[in-house]
């Protein structure tokens, strides 16, 4: 029971305590009066009947006495009334039984007891005592007057009683506000969501409370925020460039082997090294401070080039080379884009010097694209010759000749791949992902569709087309929809998960259309989504307002390759999701690395800090689980389990 509760119960109980007892006394009095009253009337009684039948007292006439007693008695107010001679002889009598009416509860009789009071009066005529009059009142008219006395009461001191009670309950809801808010507080900073309150009650006790709670309140958030910015400096030291803020040669290639090799969704792409050909030339001649400033203006119009492509991947990896990852261009497509960026970097390099050494051939691209299957040491490996060849050449942009020329996939292909997505011809494939005891949480869904000759083709092969054709929104209904008819045709079955792409968020009308899906679903909770970190970041808004949506439909959310954003971990607060995933190029040398390890620590301390589930992506080996184990991690997910299977 809540404290306004308790003190609504404490109060009301002293008041009917208090109301019972000035009830009990009231009721006392008011019995005292209505004896008080019977013995004035049956005294008034016997003294009218009296003076009315003295004349016939004095002649000892029986029958008028009778009449006359008769007619008085019959009112109902007497239970006898008795006259006697001067001698002290009975003249007449007459009495009734005591009958009580049945209106009167019989529990009420007996808690009250009310003997009737009985009145004489001596008679006397023409100077001359003749006779005595007895009147006794009936008491069921007693009990009956003091049973509807007693209803009335009641019914005021109920009434009065629940008005009461509304009254004071009201008082002290406005008066105890300030503490509700104080558990509101309390059970937020319990799920690391800090809420202030800005309004100070005016009572000197409870505003004492509020501004302990609040400055609590900011504590927790100022070591929670000093945690993560830790975690923050951590990964700049152990992940990002110092001078350019780009991922560093480490992390780069890391995550290169993390797109090409094992995420299903990229799809083909182009992979381009970027090389200043006489850096320490450069440096001698404009300074350091200009040459640090040229590094920084290359990072920031590669990061401008990677922007409009999907996916993007962009790293410094040695002191003037960077590497970009970028989905597959063909080079009439992708030469006149770098050539631009090249004159744009030259334009700033022949304004800070002359030097023909300087400005001739100052930055040089070398490119290869991936194949099937794509390997990201063959594709670095090729681009490197294609770097070699361009210096070699004389030339500022190289292609690999391996894939010279290639292009995007033929108008047929295109067609069918839409063809199925828009027929909904995706079969799905799933991975499960086991918790730390070795059982299965749920099955990562992937997307597959057949080829021209009917055989399984994998999401590398056409992605890219859908990306292309703007079909990830309806390839994602359409999984959707297949996943949703898995758990219709099987209620025993797994619980799955759906990774939901960026351009879904876009769509204005998806969260309505997945809405009317799911509510149609008897089993919301074996269904959850995920989305991927850089997508939450970009479009936090959408995915808020999404995430409430599938929390009140019973349906999970994670966040997908968490941890290798470098906008920090702030957007949890308010998504609050159910689990995230470490993205697998932070795990993949965890039983190696001290930077991995000390980092992915940190991520599952901070997820469990915020009580999310933390999960690790691409586990191969038995040792990368075990030290993962030891950070307690919640669940693992990988080819170390098994791959992925057919969903029936």
């Amino acid at each position: 029971m809540s404290l306004v509760n308790q003190l609504i119960a404490a109060v009301v109980a002293v008041l009917i305590g208090l109301a019972s007892g000035t009830l009990y006394i009231m009721s006392d009095s008011g019995k005292s009066m209505l004896l008080k009253q019977l013995e004035s009337h049956a005294q008034d009684s016997a003294t009218h009947l009296g003076l009315y039948i003295a004349p016939f007292m004095s002649q000892g006439d029986r029958a008028r006495i009778e009449t006359a007693v008769n007619a008085i008695f019959d009112s109902g107010f007497y239970q006898r009334i008795e006259v006697l001679d001067a001698a002290g002889k009975p003249l007449f009598a007459k009495e009734t039984p005591a009958d009580i009416s049945p209106k009167v509860p019989a529990w009420f009789v007996n808690w009250v007891h009310i003997t009737p009071p009985s009145m004489s009066r001596s008679i006397t005529h023409d100077w001359r005592h003749v006779g005595t009059i007895r009147v006794q009142s009936r008491a069921g008219y007693a009990y009956e007057r003091f049973w509807e006395a007693a209803q009335r009461a009641l019914a005021l001191f109920v009434v009065l009683a629940l008005a009461s009670a509304l009254l004071i309950g009201v008082l002290l809801s406005y008066l105890l506000r300030p503490l509700r808010r104080v558990e509101q507080q309390a059970l937020a900073l319990a799920q690391k969501c800090y809420i202030e309150q800005p309004e100070l009650p005016r009572t000197r006790e409870l505003r004492s409370v509020v501004q302990a709670m609040n400055e609590m309140v900011r504590q927790v958030r100022h070591m929670f925020d000093e945690q993560a910015r830790s975690i923050d400096e951590l990964r700049n030291l152990a992940y990002r460039d110092p001078l350019t803020g780009l991922s560093n040669q480490r992390a780069t290639l890391a995550q290169l082997q993390e797109l090409v090799d094992y995420e299903h969704n990229t799809g083909p792409t182009s992979l381009l090294l970027f090389k200043i050909r006489e850096l320490g030339l450069i440096n001698r001649s404009l300074g350091e401070d200009d040459t640090n400033h040229l590094l920084r203006l290359i990072a920031e119009s590669l990061n401008a080039f990677v922007d409009s492509h999907t996916p993007s991947l962009l790293g410094r990896t040695g002191g003037g080379e960077f590497l970009l990852l970028i989905g597959r261009q063909p080079m009439k497509t992708l030469k006149p884009e770098l050539t631009a960026l090249l004159e744009k970097l030259g334009t700033y390099l022949q304004n800070k010097s002359s030097d023909p050494a300087l400005t001739r051939l100052p930055f040089l691209f070398g490119v290869s694209h991936s194949g099937e299957p794509a390997h990201a040491a063959q594709m670095l490996s090729e681009a490197k010759l294609a770097l070699q060849r361009s210096e070699q050449e004389g030339v500022a942009i190289a292609e690999h000749a391996a894939l010279a020329g290639i292009d995007n996939s033929s108008r047929s292909w295109q067609q069918h791949v839409a063809a199925a997505i828009g027929n909904g011809q995706v079969f799905l494939q799933y991975q499960n992902l086991f918790d730390r005891d070795g059982q299965p949480l749920h099955g990562e869904l992937l997307a597959r569709i057949l080829d021209e000759e009917n055989e399984p083709c994998p999401a590398g092969r056409f992605i890219s087309v859908v990306r292309e054709l703007g079909l990830l929104d309806a390839m994602d209904r359409a999984v959707i929809q297949r996943a949703l008819a898995y758990l219709l045709r099987e209620p025993q079955g797994i619980a799955i998960s759906i990774n939901l792409g960026q351009d879904s968020l876009l769509v204005d009308e998806f969260p309505a259309w997945l809405g009317k899906q799911l509510a149609a679903c008897a089993q919301p909770q074996r269904i959850s989504f995920e989305i991927s970190e850089t997508a939450i970041l970009n479009h936090t808004d959408r995915v808020l307002a999404l995430r409430q949506q599938l929390k009140a439909l019973g349906c999970g959310f994670g966040v997908d390759n968490f941890g290798v954003h470098p906008s920090g971990f702030s957007y949890l607060y308010s998504l609050q999701p159910d689990y995230l995933k470490i993205d697998g190029s932070l795990s993949r040398d965890i039983d190696s690395n001290d930077e991995d390890r000390f980092f992915v620590r940190s991520l599952i301390a901070v997820a469990h800090n915020l009580h999310i589930k933390a999960y690790a992506e691409h586990i191969e080996r038995d040792s990368q689980r075990q030290q993962l184990l030891q950070f307690g991690i919640d669940g693992c997910q990988g080819y170390l389990h098994g791959k992925p299977e057919a969903l029936n």
